[in-house]
């Protein structure tokens, strides 16, 4: 059995550690009401221009000859944008991000879809540093991304589409549905098509909180087509620039729910201390007790 001073480093250890789980659970509480305004705050214009893609996609005709509007015959590349954090202390925030992006390159190599990733945070781009085809990465900016991250990615996309280099994109990202729950997506952004665009505003309950296409007729100049593949980069950016300040919400809620577990498991661990000190501590003192007794008892024998 350990000793009494043991358990008494052990109770300060795990004291000291408690304040600090503490700590950073209020410093993510009140940074997570920050982020989920700013997520809030983009998500109108997300919805508008989704809306407005729907309708110019319904009017445009599947022979528009912008690259951005062609689906691609054959997929042979993919690209993989994984968004996560650049810390850690979140529970399976980054793990179950890596994990699923792995998994699913994975499923393209059976395929035989070559498999590019974008890193957003730290950690996945340390994860995948040596066991994937990294073409960018961002890290230290996790929990306050920029639109300019958002643009650089984009840029990369459209070009690669363009270009032929890329036949698929896919994000991997958690969306803060609250401050307390978290959702896993992956995200389908390329090839374009009006049945992906109406799934655009995430996973709903019915078909009632789809995205609708407007109702008003439109002139469209030079054609819908041409419009079209203006609106697409645009939507692109628009798109990831959602999901990084989404993830960052998410990122907050999930280092809170996790320090708060933390700071329970400590205050269980003080508990459950401070009662073996209690009791070690009593041993102690009958043993004494009775080393003294028998002491006496030896001298009056005497």
């Amino acid at each position: 059995m350990a000793n009494l001073r043991d358990i008494k480093k052990r109770i300060s250890s795990v004291t000291t550690t408690k304040q600090i789980t503490r700590t950073m659970e209020m410093v993510s509480t009140a940074k997570i009401r920050r982020a989920l305004d700013r997520s809030k705050q983009a998500e109108p214009y997300k919805e508008a221009l989704t809306d407005v893609m729907l309708t110019v996609a319904g009017d445009a005709s599947c022979s528009g000859t912008d690259p951005m509007l062609q689906k691609h015959e054959s997929v042979k590349h993919g690209l993989i944008v994984v968004i996560a954090s650049d810390r850690g202390l979140a529970g399976g925030f980054n793990t179950t991000v890596e994990r699923t992006a792995e998994k699913l390159a994975a499923s393209w190599a059976n395929d035989g879809i070559e498999c590019e990733i974008i890193a957003c945070g730290r950690k996945p781009a340390t994860y995948f540093r040596d066991c994937a085809n990294v073409v960018m990465h961002f890290e230290g900016n996790s929990s306050e991304p920029d639109f300019n991250q958002a643009r650089m990615i984009s840029s990369h996309i459209c070009d690669a589409y363009r270009a032929g280099e890329l036949d698929r994109v896919e994000l991997v990202y958690h969306h803060a549905k609250n401050r307390v729950d978290q959702e896993l997506r992956v995200e389908h952004l390329l090839p374009l098509d009006p049945e992906m665009i109406a799934m655009a505003h995430g996973p709903r309950k019915n078909e009632t909180d789809a995205p609708k296409r407007i109702s008003s007729t439109f002139e469209f100049v030079p054609s819908p087509e041409h419009v079209l593949g203006k609106l697409v980069p645009s939507y692109i950016l628009t798109v990831i620039y959602q999901a990084l300040i989404d993830s960052a919400a998410a990122e907050q809620g999930a280092r809170r729910k996790a320090m708060h577990s933390a700071t329970e498991n400590a205050t269980a661990i003080i508990s459950t201390l401070t009662r073996t000190y209690s009791r070690v501590r009593q041993a102690s003192i009958t043993t004494e007790i009775n080393e003294i007794v028998g002491g006496a008892s030896a001298l009056e024998e005497q």
